[in-house]
């Protein structure tokens, strides 16, 4: 029976890999409106809060009802062409037009077809190392986030609350049944993930005398360690320093990059966490037996 059970879910894996890439190309979509339209309406609700604790009046158009996740409907930002259902198809649609507006013939963003493909091959991994599970379930969840929180940062510098926090959250509520780690130890490691580089930052900026990264870097690195526990911690922040040093250095030397332009760090803590999500106890192993040596 077991050997029979273990065909059919190889047997499947294929297909499961094909429906979360599909699923995972559509969440991509929506990531790339939430990565455009987020920072936006928070700049607008900052706006107004100054206005209002210093006392000044809006202007007119400020308060005028702004964007959101569903208003208005999907255009392009140059001509204010309708996108209509067919241009919106993820990938597919990219490629029948082209790169470019249907409209006014504007080149579209390649971040668009790229997130929708790395979310879609993203969540197709996730489901082939994990199965159909709960685990699963909350491990997508927590890949879409990431995602999100990468795309975001990679173009603004900004990691939102309104996503940390909630993965914050999240995390502890799924081990709550101990989906990932112990209770215990995601409580440990949201207090130590925040900790860690609360340190690292306050050391950098009396040594330097200027700031080396933002706080939204200490509320995901503790939503990571919500996630995963405490244990995983020093993996993803040498994972993360590691990507984050070599791929500085790859701006610097073939992009010309100055060396004092600041580079986001939570796309290298996104992708560590990732990693160490699916082949987090492999890495550990090898971590901790190179560290004995």
């Amino acid at each position: 029976m077991a050997p029979a059970t273990s065909e059919l879910l190889l047997y499947s894996r294929p297909s499961l890999g094909a429906v979360a890439f599909l699923l995972g190309a559509i969440i991509g979509s929506f990531i790339n409106v939430i990565s455009l339209r987020l920072p936006k309406m928070m700049e607008k609700s900052w706006r107004s809060q100054c206005c209002e604790l210093l006392g000044l009046d809006e202007k007119p158009e400020e308060k005028e009802p702004g964007v959101n996740l569903a208003f208005p409907a999907s255009h392009c930002p140059n001509c204010q062409h309708k996108i209509q259902w067919w241009e919106n198809i993820p990938v597919l649609s990219y490629i029948i037009l082209m790169g470019k507006c249907a409209n006014c013939k504007q080149t579209i963003s390649f971040q668009y077809p790229l997130v929708e493909i790395l979310t879609g091959l993203f969540s197709a991994v996730v489901v082939w190392q994990m199965g159909i599970s709960v685990q699963t379930c909350a491990a997508l969840i927590l890949t879409w986030g990431l995602i999100t929180l990468a795309t975001i940062d990679a173009k603004t510098q900004f990691l939102p609350d309104d996503i940390t926090l909630p993965l914050i959250w999240l995390g502890l509520a799924v081990n709550i049944f101990s989906v990932f780690t112990s209770l215990k130890d995601a409580v440990i490691g949201a207090i130590a993930g925040y900790l860690l580089l609360w340190i690292v930052f306050w050391s950098y900026k009396l040594l330097a005398q200027k700031e080396g990264m933002g706080y939204g870097d200490f509320k995901l690195l503790a939503a990571l360690g919500a996630w995963m526990g405490w244990q995983t911690l020093p993996v993803i922040v040498l994972l993360s320093s590691l990507l984050g040093t070599l791929i500085g250095f790859a701006l610097i030397i073939f992009k010309s990059r100055d060396s004092q332009t600041p580079i986001p760090f939570g796309p290298y803590l996104a992708i560590a966490g990732w990693a160490s999500l699916l082949w987090g106890e492999t890495i550990l192993t090898k971590f901790n037996s190179f560290y004995l040596f």
